[in-house]
């Protein structure tokens, strides 16, 4: 359902360590639960047109701590999923205390797998897209290798080559072998990016979402236990990092994954420079949220 656009409200909160900004899409006359859509290090901006297939609910959208609006106390620090977690849990707790529906991409699935559960009262249903969660994944230590790797090389090098290095690990398709975070970065240039280093290493993925999310164990009992209908979601990149992610997490769950339309940002619309399957993912979004 795709209908007149919605203007965000924008609120802020004091939350330990941080400040949150966060966005509400009202509709008063709706009975579901609100949407919640999440990402990270990706911020609220990134789910624009997605938010534009579900006027007929309430959709709340937030940015990360470290993020866009978002802000900090101690900007070198890299937040851990349980901090993103109690974030999520008091921003739900200010739109009116749950339960909420919560779709959530990459790095944001990681955050919403650790919100169900500390909080599973907060969830009535998660969409977790594609997780990059090394420790799921058969070749975990050589997975969280190559991932310290972009780190290490963003930290020597800067932010080109640091992304290039991101770009070659999280695309990279199958098992990693043990020498994969031996081998050299590719040149930043290849992939249209700066060579020179600008001296900041305060980037909110390369500093600090990937630093504090790589070695991340999830609470598998917490979340089998947990009162949230949990569906594990990958989009058609097969063998990705991220796309491996979920088929590990549901095989621990003991669930299958859910086919989602197009790639890792199959819900962009533009936004960031990236153009994914829109009307096709908000319409299974839509499917799989209605089939509990």
């Amino acid at each position: 359902m795709k209908s007149t656009i919605v203007e965000p409200t924008t609120q802020a909160l004091d939350v330990p360590g941080a400040t949150l900004t966060y966005d509400v899409r009202r509709n008063d006359e709706s009975t579901e639960p609100i949407l919640f859509l999440i990402g990270s290090p990706m911020g609220g901006a990134g789910f624009g047109t997605l938010s534009s297939h579900f006027t007929d609910r309430t959709v709340a959208t937030y940015d990360p701590r470290g993020t866009e609006r978002s802000t900090l106390d101690e900007p070198t620090k890299p937040p851990t999923p349980e901090e993103h977690a109690d974030d999520l849990h008091l921003i739900i707790q200010e739109l009116g205390g749950g339960p909420v529906d919560l779709f959530a991409s990459s790095g944001g699935a990681v955050n919403a797998l650790a919100l169900v559960a500390r909080y599973p009262d907060d969830v009535r249903t998660l969409v977790a897209h594609e997780p990059p969660l090394p420790s799921v994944l058969p070749d975990r230590e050589a997975a969280v290798a190559s991932a310290t790797a972009c780190h290490e090389t963003y930290m020597q090098r800067g932010w080109g080559a640091g992304m290039a290095h991101f770009i070659a690990v999280v695309s990279h398709q199958g098992e990693f072998s043990d020498d994969f975070a031996q081998r050299p970065a590719p040149d930043p240039a290849m992939f249209g990016m700066p060579t020179e280093d600008d001296g900041s290493r305060t980037d909110p993925l390369l500093g600090l979402a990937l630093v504090g999310s790589i070695g991340y164990e999830l609470d598998f009992d917490a979340l089998r236990a947990a009162s949230t209908r949990i569906v594990m979601a990958a989009g058609n990149e097969e063998g990705t990092m991220a796309n491996r992610g979920a088929y590990g997490v549901a095989e621990r769950l003991g669930t299958t994954v859910v086919a989602f339309p197009s790639g890792h940002g199959g819900f962009l619309g533009g936004e960031y420079g990236q153009q994914g399957e829109p009307d096709a993912f908000a319409a299974k979004l839509r499917d799989v949220l209605v089939e509990d």
